[in-house]
């Protein structure tokens, strides 16, 4: 593994950052995959990477084996407004109470959505973040954004729009049809269609007959036991060993992201 490098971590990055997001089925694995992305970006030095678990059963944070405790769900607008300081503006306010709800860890930082404090809906937690990721996203290299399932926070622009959505799929035919589904909703929404990548995980078998696009899956992540096994334990399922399964599939989904961003800098620079 390679050392990280934490000196880009010393000064406030001016760079935009690079965001995958991560889409697909419920139970078809987004976490698992965008838990072992954010390890494998923290062992390569691409730092800091912030993780943004936008799910409302927030779950991001146990598969990292961090503790979170609040997220931006619970924060009601009327007591947000009533409790910015006299003198402080809205905008430095947010800051301040987004920094409070950010877990940091070795490498990387975790924010959660969470669900809202009794009835209500996510609009303002929505608003939130939205602000917040606009005022301190260049102080992150990479940001994976682990969505529920549906397209609703790419809708929302909630962590802007991604420069690669990862379609997480079994290969069965029900997940096959949603990821068809989410392309097709991607591109109405005016994503470009070289940014969009299906992923297969879980995979032991042949995919069913269920064509989602006409390019190849960009990687195939194995069916692994010790992911089962990390679950049925309660343990982070990014600490599973290096030599698993899933970690070898996700380490070569890495290379590939990291072959994109690099094309992706190299085409802004020119």
């Amino acid at each position: 593994m390679a050392p990280v490098n934490y000196g880009v971590w010393s000064s406030r990055m001016t760079m935009k950052p690079f965001i995958i997001a991560v889409a697909g089925k419920g139970g078809t694995g987004k976490t698992t995959i965008s838990s072992l992305l954010v390890r494998e970006f923290v062992a390569r030095g691409e730092v800091p990477v912030l993780a943004v678990d936008a799910d409302p059963n927030a779950n991001l944070h146990e598969a990292l084996g961090l503790k979170i405790r609040e997220t931006l769900g619970c924060m009601r607008e009327e007591a947000f407004a009533r409790s910015i300081p006299a003198g402080m503006s809205r905008p430095v306010f947010i800051g301040y109470r987004f920094r409070q709800v950010l877990v940091e860890a070795q490498g990387f930082d975790l924010i959660a959505m969470g669900r809202p404090e009794g009835a209500g809906c996510y609009c303002f937690a929505n608003d939130l973040l939205i602000e917040c990721m606009r005022s301190l996203e260049r102080e992150y290299r990479i940001i994976i954004e682990d969505s529920e399932a549906g397209m609703e926070h790419i809708s929302r622009g909630t962590v802007g729009k991604p420069d690669v959505l990862l379609i997480v799929s079994d290969p069965g035919a029900r997940g096959l049809r949603t990821s068809a589904r989410i392309r097709e909703t991607a591109l109405s929404l005016g994503l470009d269609p070289s940014t969009l990548f299906l992923v297969f995980n879980r995979y032991r078998t042949s995919p069913a007959n269920e064509p989602v696009s006409d390019t190849p899956p960009l990687a195939v992540i194995p069916y692994d036991p010790t992911i089962e096994w990390a679950d049925l334990h309660g343990t982070p399922v990014a600490d599973i060993p290096e030599q698993s399964p899933a970690r070898a599939g996700v380490r070569e989904l890495a290379t590939k992201i990291l072959a994109l961003k690099e094309r992706s800098a190299n085409i802004t620079r020119s």
